[in-house]
Parts: C-alpha cells; structure tokens; sequence
C-alpha cells in the first residue's frame, strides 16, 4: 500500500471505530471505553498522517512507534468490551483484525526502516 491508501485505511479505520464506540450503552464502563476506543483510534490515523511530515528517520520512527501502540490500544479496548458483551461481535471482530494489521503493518516498516 502506498502512503495515501494508508492514511485512508487509517481514517476509514478510525470512523468505524468512533461508530463502534457510540453503540456503548451509557454507564460507567461504556463511557470509559467509549473515549478510550475513540482517542487511541483516531489517533492511529492523526499520528501516521504526521509520519509524513518527520523531517529524520529517527522522527519518523518515533511517529511511527506512536501508531503501533495506538493501534495495539485500539485492539485492546474492543477485546475489552467485547469480554463484557458491550459491542456487537461481527463488527468488533472486524475491527479488532483492522487493529491488528494496521499494527503488523507499521511494525514491519518501523523494522525496515531500522535497518536501512
């Protein structure tokens, strides 16, 4: 995928997440999950889009690290509603495998670019 089919997978990403996010029924717990789903995730797709603008390698890696562990914190809080039955399972799951290639992805070019 090239750079701007990342930042649209990214925001595609970070819409249905958001979307996920407002079936949260309105305790507790969905509202904690709710804005933690909603910051990690759109921060997945802010962060990378920055990515673009690192003027060293060193700053883009620093970026890049920021979106893995977004993406990873994504994955973790639909894991975690769905441990509590708050989210429907086709779309959570789905979601929950965005999360996770999204995070393969950048880890992968994070190595690549340790290594050049």
């Amino acid at each position: 995928m090239n750079p701007q089919q990342l930042i649209e997978r990214n925001k595609k990403f970070a819409i249905d997440c958001v979307k996920l996010a407002e079936t949260l029924p309105d305790t507790g717990l969905g509202r904690h999950i709710r804005k933690q789903l909603i910051s990690c995730s759109t921060s997945v797709a802010s962060n990378y889009r920055a990515t673009r603008l690192s003027q060293t390698k060193a700053a883009f890696i620093a970026k890049l690290s920021i979106v893995i562990e977004e993406a990873d914190e994504s994955e973790f809080w639909i894991d975690f509603g769905m441990a509590f039955n708050l989210f429907h399972s086709d779309m959570a799951k789905k979601l929950m495998k965005e999360a996770h290639e999204l995070a393969s992805i950048y880890i992968a070019t994070r190595n690549t670019m340790r290594r050049n």
